[in-house]
């Protein structure tokens, strides 16, 4: 996986408050026990952490002096995202929305941009505050996607998966098939409150799922809108296996098996790891979202 190394990349999609702090220095909600019941029940990659009971009344984060800017001057160009996993994620961010933006034109529709927010440890949210426990979400709310770069590591180390920058991708795209959802309206079938592997839940999910399938399909292909030129000029089959790989790993059958050490289907909410690769793959081999309809 490769970028232009003489892209300029749009570092205004993300915001930065890693080493932020909270007024008051009051915990959110979230950490703890709360957090791995979290994990164990598969809530990752998921929508706004009022799915989980995880809201409180904190007030915004206040980026620190360190904190500041610091993507802004970090990640200037596609050089930059080939060697920084931050910068990365901004040619992630911009390449997904670059995507979407000519889908939506494509099919006589406008998309309305969704911006990244870079956290460490905690974060508030128009969903609520939740800690770094409750992994990557979108929060319908106020149109964001939140992410903690530690969550990769775990990825890794805790959940098994191969990791790569390709695995990193999957994951912020798999976040704005969600934003994609949030505005066709098929975002709010998911909180019913129902659970189970035919749950809406699980359909949200493995659409979403499809959806970065159907961005990795085009994604050499998209021209930047700034360059004319795609931003992403390389992805191997070793990256969509790496991708394949992830959505595996946090498959909800695996993440039980793993930290309750049995299966309970009645309890999924992302669908199983097959299921997960499955929908992946179908976004990726056909590169349509209308073969994306996990709800039939």
């Amino acid at each position: 996986m490769r970028f232009d190394d003489d892209a300029n990349l749009d570092t205004s999609e993300v915001r930065d408050v890693r080493g932020s702090r909270i007024p008051g220095g009051r915990a959110t909600v979230g950490g703890g026990i709360v957090g791995l019941i979290a994990l164990i029940l598969g809530m990752l990659f998921g929508v706004g952490p009022e799915q989980l009971g995880l809201s409180s009344g904190d007030p915004e984060p206040v980026p620190t002096s360190s904190s500041l800017a610091q993507v802004e001057r970090t990640c200037q160009t596609g050089a930059d995202a080939n060697t920084r996993e931050d910068c990365r994620i901004v040619a992630v961010v911009n390449s997904v929305q670059d995507f979407w933006r000519a889908e939506y034109e494509r099919r006589g529709g406008r998309y309305g941009d969704a911006r990244t927010v870079m956290f460490s440890q905690r974060v508030s949210t128009a969903c609520g505050s939740a800690t770094s426990a409750v992994g990557p979400f979108y929060c319908p709310g106020d149109r964001q996607v939140y992410l903690d770069l530690g969550f990769f590591d775990e990825l890794r180390t805790t959940f098994g998966s191969s990791g790569g920058p390709f695995a990193q991708a999957y994951v912020v795209a798999h976040e704005y098939g969600h934003h994609v959802q949030n505005m066709m309206g098929t975002l709010a079938r998911s909180q019913d409150g129902r659970t189970g592997a035919e749950s809406n839940a699980v359909r949200v999910e493995l659409q979403a799922d499809c959806y970065a399938g159907v961005w990795a399909r085009h994604a050499t292909t998209t021209p930047d809108e700034k360059s004319g030129r795609p931003l992403l000029t390389s992805l191997t089959d070793a990256d969509i296996r790496d991708g394949l790989d992830a959505a595996a790993a946090v498959g909800d059958d695996r993440i039980q098996e793993k930290f309750q050490g049995r299966v309970t289907p009645e309890n999924w909410t992302h669908g199983s790891a097959a299921q997960r690769q499955q929908w992946f793959r179908t976004g990726f081999t056909t590169g349509d979202m209308a073969r994306c309809n996990t709800f039939r």
